[in-house]
């Protein structure tokens, strides 16, 4: 007999009047990007962290980077959601796409979006890309937590059945009846949200934590290299418990080679560890400059 624990019947939104509401999902991309914010000015303030003890930028800028980054992830991740999981249905009715407020973002679109924001704003500044980049990895894995904790309370990405003792049942969100509605199946699932919070949130972050509290900042590169690699690893490990069905953006198998299948989160991974390994090796064989004379 199946484990079963009862998924917590409370609402998607925080405040709804009308038609209108907060949604927690939404909460949490806020949280993210302002916790956020002040992680990255903490950094910038701490000039010993950084190569020649100087701060790419000065932490009044970390503002200016923010909306940068914001706008790249916004952008980025809803286009991403469109082109890399759902390009047939938004080509039928192109005007879905302005409709995010129904949901739908690709958090590998959003890292591609991110990225952009960070060079186009490190050039406008003129600071060292990689160092923002590094800055910003750093406090990522923060906004990945809420938004994994915000995934779990929208009932979605949930995980394949399971006989494990914390397995759960989850049910629909039905926006036009506000009531929940639970699959017919009724089986114990993987909360596999919370997995993804836990390994690309929590610990993702404390590795980053003691990598820059070791003196990883001075090597650029490096801290956006172990996030690259740590957060694809951490994605191909737990799309193993993801459930893949109609409701879900990736369904299916995007790649099987023989016994190995591969979910279209598992492809989109794989290039996240490579690269990561490879900033990870030019991190650590070029030399890091001179402490600035005082």
């Amino acid at each position: 007999m199946l484990a079963q624990l009862n998924f917590p019947e409370w609402s998607p939104y925080l405040l709804r009047v009308g038609g209108f509401g907060i949604r927690w999902y939404a909460l949490a991309y806020i949280a993210g990007l302002l916790i956020g914010w002040r992680y990255v000015s903490a950094l910038m303030s701490r000039p010993k962290l950084w190569p020649g003890a100087v701060a790419p930028m000065p932490a009044q800028r970390t503002e200016d980077l923010l909306l940068a980054m914001a706008l790249g992830v916004i952008l980025g991740g809803r286009l991403g959601f469109v082109l890399l999981y759902r390009p047939g249905d938004y080509l039928s009715a192109p005007w879905n796409i302005l409709k995010t407020w129904e949901g739908g973002m690709s958090f590998h679109g959003g890292l591609i979006g991110a990225a952009l924001a960070i060079w186009i704003f490190a050039r406008r500044v003129k600071a060292a890309p990689l160092s923002l980049g590094d800055a910003v990895a750093c406090a990522t894995p923060i906004g990945i937590f809420f938004g994994r904790l915000a995934n779990f309370v929208n009932a979605e990405l949930y995980g394949r059945e399971t006989a494990a003792p914390w397995g759960m049942k989850f049910p629909l969100w039905s926006d036009a009846q506000n009531m929940w509605i639970y699959r017919g199946d009724e089986v114990a699932r993987h909360p596999s949200q919370l997995y993804e919070a836990g390994l690309e949130g929590l610990l993702l972050g404390l590795i980053l934590f003691f990598a820059w509290r070791g003196g990883a900042l001075r090597r650029p590169g490096l801290c956006a290299g172990i996030f690259l690699a740590g957060y694809g690893a951490a994605r191909l490990f737990v799309e193993n418990f993801r459930q893949m069905d109609y409701f879900m953006p990736d369904e299916g198998y995007a790649l099987i080679l023989g016994p190995l299948k591969l979910t279209m989160g598992q492809v989109y991974s794989l290039p996240m560890v490579l690269v990561g390994l490879g900033l990870i090796a030019f991190a650590l064989r070029a030399r890091p400059p001179a402490a600035a004379s005082r």
